[in-house]
């Protein structure tokens, strides 16, 4: 039997939050270097600079005096429960854009874009 990776924690100024949804885009910045050569392809490529989005998805505290659209410097950890395995973190994390959500069936959530300047394994 398998076991997954199953926490993700959002830690703003050592304050955690509660993560729902988190979908992540690593751009590793290549880019084609397009040639005029006899073969009709590119035979190579550049490279440019890594960029990292996320999309985050936190439930809503009762009492949350965090303002999401001023976050900066935040860092998003993804880990085993367990702490057996290896830890991704998201560092200097962003906020591009927050709205929130809210549904008869749900808690009340905030949605973000987040921009990160840097990805580790730790």
């Amino acid at each position: 039997m398998k076991e997954y990776v199953g926490a993700i924690v959002l830690e703003v100024d050592g304050q955690e939050y509660e993560v729902v949804d988190l979908n992540t885009d690593n751009q590793m910045g290549r880019k084609v270097v397009k040639t005029m050569n006899r073969t009709g392809r590119a035979l190579g490529y550049t490279q440019g600079v890594r960029t990292y989005e996320l999309s985050v998805t936190c439930a809503i505290p009762l009492d949350d005096a965090m303002d999401w659209e001023e976050m900066v410097g935040a860092k998003i950890t993804i880990h085993p429960l367990d702490n057996d395995g290896i830890r991704e973190s998201y560092l200097d994390c962003f906020t591009i854009s927050a709205g929130d959500k809210y549904s008869v069936d749900n808690e009340a959530r905030v949605d973000l874009k987040v921009g990160a300047l840097n990805h580790i394994k730790e």
